[in-house]
């Protein structure tokens, strides 16, 4: 088998193949079998993720406290595929959720709940998003969403700016999906 090869092709993640040498002769060429599809191999798979909503509560918590981020992402077109949304402040990556979408046609929404243990964080404001990234998505431009009110952090015990008590909320949604959604 030693002049035998082996080829493996990765078509944007959606399909992998490998070249196998079974009735190939010496210096022969393998056919391709296809091992994994996100499509059901009719080649016409439109893969669509969006970050819809944000919730953060609480928007002023101490040093210590657990903020709670409560995403949902929607699977506006085909597929499926298990994939990581992933909790974000200040823009890196804090928390990682495995969610499978594309199971069911009626199956579109997906809520995800993250805990961010504010222990150890220095005060200050935090910026607040979310994104569930896939390779082949047609448009990755929803695939992530950030709050636009950010969290304040305050050492433990003391007082926020202007008085303010802890708690709050904030919640961001993305303006493409308007008044008529139901999430």
């Amino acid at each position: 088998m030693r002049n035998s090869r082996w080829a493996i092709w990765m078509a944007a993640g959606l399909l992998a193949t490998i070249a196998v040498p079974g009735s190939a002769g010496p210096g022969g060429i393998a056919e391709t079998i296809l091992l994994a599809d996100n499509d059901a191999g009719d080649g016409n798979v439109n893969i669509d993720l969006a970050v819809r909503r944000v919730t953060v509560t609480p928007v002023r918590a101490h040093a210590g406290d657990m903020v709670r981020v409560e995403v949902v992402v929607e699977n506006k077109a085909e597929g499926m595929a298990t994939t990581n949304a992933e909790l974000l402040v200040n823009g890196k990556a804090v928390a990682r959720q495995l969610f499978t979408w594309g199971m069911s046609e009626g199956d579109r929404l997906h809520r995800l709940t993250f805990d961010w243990d504010t222990r150890g964080i220095p005060p200050g404001e935090y910026r607040i998003g979310a994104q569930a990234f896939v390779w082949e998505d047609t448009s990755p431009f929803d695939n992530r969403l950030d709050v636009g009110q950010p969290v304040i952090v305050a050492p433990a015990g003391s007082a926020f700016p202007g008085g303010a008590a802890a708690g709050g909320s904030a919640t961001e949604t993305d303006p493409r999906f308007g008044k008529r959604s139901s999430l």
